[in-house]
């Protein structure tokens, strides 16, 4: 069997204490191979870096609405930075025709309002997204999106602002409306621990709104570890727990859900 973690955090400072111990026993697991997401400047340099030495991990770069500047003069700095990021790896791609991309999106990118509740930032918020999706179409990625307490804005940029290659809802919120609008834009829904939480009353109808070819599953680590590891320090070996809780659901074996995620995530971000 083989698992795919579309999304976790292995640049975190969370894990630099003992990551590449960490890492081998990833390996030596069921999850053969997952995405480590930049989030920051600094967060996506670590990703990138980390996919460049591993073989079975792949990275995203961007700017998530809870790491933008203060300011609209440091944010298109920073939007620079991320660019210069994605041109460097695109050279050593084309210049190396024996390295496999290991550059899979743009991301995670989107708005959090959960924090933010000056207007101005979030206005700012909105700027970061929008000329990150543009960076996106541009080099041909699709985006990973995180959205929190902000699902009408994202809604409406995203429908205002066509993202070519798609992408993904990552720790997607469970909420109806916004799975189902997604789903009609062409995203990808991902699920994440707290499908699994013994408090998380509609998770089932959540994972069924989601036809199978959309599905994916990943971990955020190193947050929100799922049940029965809740309150640990999360990583990619247990996405595996999110993997149960949806064939249960959806009535399928363990490992139909492990193929089908896994040619899912291979299928959006091309690798």
């Amino acid at each position: 069997m083989k698992l795919f973690d579309s999304h976790a955090h292995l640049d975190d400072e969370k894990f630099n204490q003992d990551r590449e111990e960490l890492i081998k026993k990833i390996e030596e697991s069921d999850t053969t191979n997952f995405i480590t997401a930049g989030y920051s400047i600094d967060g996506s340099i670590k990703a990138l870096e980390l996919s460049r030495k591993y073989s079975f991990i792949y990275a995203t770069v961007g700017i998530s609405p809870n790491d933008i500047p203060q300011s609209e003069e440091e944010l298109w700095k920073d939007i620079r930075k991320i660019e210069n990021l994605i041109l460097e790896e695109l050279k050593l791609e084309n210049t190396d025709i024996n390295k496999r991309k290991k550059l899979v999106a743009i991301g995670e990118i989107g708005l959090d309002y959960y924090w933010e509740k000056d207007e101005k930032m979030k206005e700012l918020q909105r700027k970061a997204f929008i000329k990150q999706i543009e960076l996106a179409n541009k080099y041909d990625f699709p985006i990973v999106i995180h959205t929190r307490d902000a699902i009408m804005d994202t809604l409406n940029i995203l429908k205002n602002n066509e993202v070519k290659k798609r992408g993904v809802f990552h720790c997607c919120p469970q909420n109806r409306e916004l799975i189902k609008e997604a789903l009609k834009l062409g995203f990808y829904i991902s699920f994440a621990g707290p499908i699994t939480f013994k408090n998380s009353k509609n998770a089932d109808e959540m994972i069924n709104l989601v036809p199978n070819d959309r599905l994916l599953i990943e971990t955020d680590s190193p947050y929100l570890a799922p049940e029965p590891v809740r309150g640990t320090r999360n990583d990619p070996r247990n996405v595996k727990f999110i993997a149960e809780k949806i064939a249960n659901v959806k009535n399928i074996s363990l490992e139909e859900v492990a193929n089908i995620t896994y040619n899912n995530v291979r299928a959006i971000f091309n690798i």
